[in-house]
């Protein structure tokens, strides 16, 4: 059974559509590259998964069962996070605090009780280890690479037991070493079940970690195809519209 599936999913604007018809399933811990130019329908698609957007038609399924998203907090109660290219971290806490953040841990008794950063840093040491990532609970967000950054906001996602992780464009404007801590990272995801949407522009990236890849163009799904049957070349001329559909 899939993890999600999208039954002729439309979303539309007033007079623009934005999403048309669009199918889609996604089994637990696998790696989808989505891939389409601006404008292609990228973010409606994702934010209609992540129940920013309703669908103005079709359905969408978790567990085979239909499911109806009026706001982002119904997706994250039924495991779906986003990760989004700025990642949302605060510069000035420390990993821990922003793995956390909005869901400290509290000891003691009412109207005395302190946050438990014991707790916190003992639990973030965790999830680091189990994502292999270099990252150190104690360490201030603002003195951290790109990579690490991105395993701070990974690591949140593995607090809420995610089973479904977006992550929006995450190895754009870092070096090519962060890149291939950013792509591990998205390994881990998988390696432990959890269903990855890849949003990306940059091929090689999708090539090496994702399982299939979607190709989107002008709100349409125009491909949707494993990779190793697919091709750089191929998802350039769907993505441009030099080849109509695959």
């Amino acid at each position: 059974m899939s993890l999600l599936e999208l039954r002729g999913v439309s979303r539309h604007f007033g007079a623009i559509q934005a999403l048309t018809d669009m199918t889609l399933s996604l089994e637990p811990g696998q790696v989808i590259g989505l891939m389409g130019d601006n404008g292609a329908g990228k973010s409606t698609l994702v934010k209609v998964i992540a129940g920013n957007f309703p669908p103005s038609h079709g359905e969408v399924l978790i567990d085979g069962k239909p499911v109806h998203f009026s706001r982002p907090v119904d997706a994250r109660a039924k495991g779906i996070e986003v990760v989004y290219q700025d990642l949302a971290l605060c510069d000035n806490l420390t990993a821990a605090a922003n793995v956390f953040l909005g869901r400290e841990p509290r000891i003691g008794i009412w109207p005395f009780r302190v946050l438990d950063h014991a707790a916190m840093y003992r639990r973030a040491a965790e999830l680091f280890k189990e994502l292999k990532s270099e990252t150190r609970p104690r360490d201030l967000v603002r003195q951290m690479s790109g990579g690490q950054r991105q395993a701070v906001a990974i690591a949140r996602t593995r607090l809420s037991e995610a089973r479904l992780v977006i992550m929006d464009e995450p190895t754009a404007a870092i070096s090519v070493r962060q890149v291939a801590q950013v792509l591990d990272l998205i390994k881990r995801l998988s390696e432990h079940g959890i269903a990855v949407i890849l949003i990306s522009h940059r091929m090689p990236d999708v090539f090496e970690v994702a399982q299939r890849v979607v190709v989107m163009r002008r709100g349409r799904k125009v491909a949707d195809k494993q990779i190793a049957a697919s091709s750089p070349e191929e998802v350039t001329g769907l993505i441009t519209g030099a080849i109509a559909a695959a």
